[in-house]
């Protein structure tokens, strides 16, 4: 049978990068065996569902560059794709274990349920006969066979055995009519053909009930692998504390897609070249999970914004121009869009993220308050000064073509002839500009600036920016 994996999030909130990580491997490990990648929403927890969070969901994982075989949107022969439109499925299957003699209904009352099977391993509601009609209340459980262990192996960890003792006779159906996790995610991996059940280690403990149910069906199990967790720096679980945890703040922040993709597959997983930045393709080329190990992974942030920055040098100009476009401040910088490409090859070599334009603009444009606007005042207030500063506006208003070639040659040609070169030509141009004393070359900020507002702000006759 082909490999079929499955990526199964709930929408209780924004797609945390543990969850883009899980999708990616198992989207990476079903193009790299030419199987199917399923969508599946698993939103039968009521109270805990948030309004349009399946729909950012699916966005932030088409944004990753992600798609999918069968899923709500898309459909499948496995539909519907949403555990809470299933709900015959799994009466089909709770019929099934009732009648196999796997499981039962608990009467106890629902605050008495959970106290019930405190240190023992079985309800005393066990010890009735087996009935196909749920009593008024009554949650289902399973009945753990008299066996000594349950055993998964796990294409990570290895062979793990659990004790069957320690497993309780767990609920299937709460007395609400809903199914737990265990039982719609082990019903729903066997109807839906999923070959590979690749997730959180954080799952591993619920590994052996889904077995047990595997079993009790009389269903092929899947292949088991639990991917290690995310840590913080502090190698605590990652959370607020650490900095962005979804991939929507990513995504504000200006990371590239790309990027946290590539990213996000080397945590735990790495290429046989022992290479960092890999495009798309060499991923899917060389994903295995015999690469993966069982450490917990650090989320280490220098490296993310690292491979960002390879991203963004790798844009071509138009591309890179139209992802930095709504990122850019129109009231501070009044960048037109045929200068945008200007823009993006200025920028290209200063920026880690999308988001940080604006820093870096800042050293390309006059300033609006501070000790700059000072700088600039006394540069154009300076006798000296104001001599070159006339000479290159007059030579870079005769300019047929507004490059940066041209108008490094119109600079240079002006300082010769009021023989000026060195910082004494530089930087009264430069001040005049940006009001700073370092920063880009002139030519490149000439070229974000455009000829109109260039030669205004070089003109010795402006106290004030324009």
């Amino acid at each position: 049978m082909p490999i079929r994996t499955r990526f199964a999030p709930s929408p209780t909130g924004h797609l945390h990068v543990g969850g883009a990580r899980t999708a990616i491997l198992n989207w990476l490990l079903a193009r790299r065996h030419g199987g199917a990648f399923v969508l599946r929403i698993e939103d039968t927890d009521r109270e805990r569902n948030v309004p349009g969070a399946e729909a950012a969901l699916l966005d932030d994982l088409r944004w990753l560059g992600l798609d999918w075989d069968e899923g709500p949107d898309v459909g499948g022969p496995h539909a519907p794709y949403r555990q809470s439109e299933r709900w015959r499925f799994y009466q089909e299957y709770q019929r099934k274990l009732l009648h196999g003699g796997h499981a039962y209904w608990c009467t106890c009352p629902p605050v008495e349920q959970a106290a019930s099977m405190e240190g023992r391993r079985r309800c005393p509601c066990a010890r009735r006969e087996p009935s196909g009609a749920a009593p008024s209340g009554a949650a289902l459980r399973f009945r753990v066979p008299a066996i000594d262990t349950v055993a998964v192996d796990d294409l990570i960890r290895g062979r793990v055995e659990f004790p069957a003792g320690d497993i309780e006779d767990f609920v299937l159906v709460r007395s609400d009519g809903l199914p737990t996790y265990n039982f719609a995610a082990a019903v729903d991996d066997a109807e839906m053909r999923i070959t590979h059940v690749v997730r959180g280690a954080d799952h591993l403990n619920n590994t052996p009930k889904q077995v047990l149910i595997y079993q009790a069906l009389g269903r092929e199990l899947p292949r088991f692998a639990h991917i290690p967790l995310i840590l913080g720096p502090d190698r605590q679980k990652l959370s607020k504390r650490h900095g962005a945890t979804s991939v929507a703040e990513h995504r504000r922040q200006g990371f590239l897609p790309g990027a946290l993709f590539n990213y996000l597959s080397l945590l735990s997983w790495s290429s046989p070249s022992g290479e960092e930045f890999l495009p798309r393709e060499r991923l899917v080329a060389e994903m295995e999970l015999d690469r993966v190990g069982s450490s917990d992974a650090v989320f280490d942030r220098d490296k993310l914004r690292w491979l960002s920055s390879r991203y963004i040098q790798e844009m071509p100009a138009e591309e890179l121009a139209r992802a930095l476009a709504p990122f850019i401040d129109r009231e501070r910088f009044p960048v037109t869009g045929d200068a945008l490409p200007t823009v993006a090859a200025a920028l290209r070599e200063r920026i880690s993220t999308l988001a940080e334009a604006n820093s870096q603009l800042d050293h390309f444009f006059p300033p609006v308050d501070g000790e700059r606007v000072e700088a600039r005042a006394r540069a154009l207030a300076d006798p000296e000064a104001r001599r070159v500063l006339a000479a290159v506006r007059a030579r870079l208003a005769a300019l047929a073509e507004w490059e940066e070639g041209t108008v490094n040659a119109a600079i240079r040609e002006a300082g010769r002839s009021v023989g000026a070169k060195g910082r004494a030509l530089f930087l009264p141009v430069r001040l005049a500009l940006t009001g700073e004393e370092h920063g880009p070359e002139l030519p490149r900020i000439a070229g974000v600036l455009g000829r109109e507002r260039t030669l205004a702000l070089l003109d010795p006759g402006e106290a004030e920016i324009s």
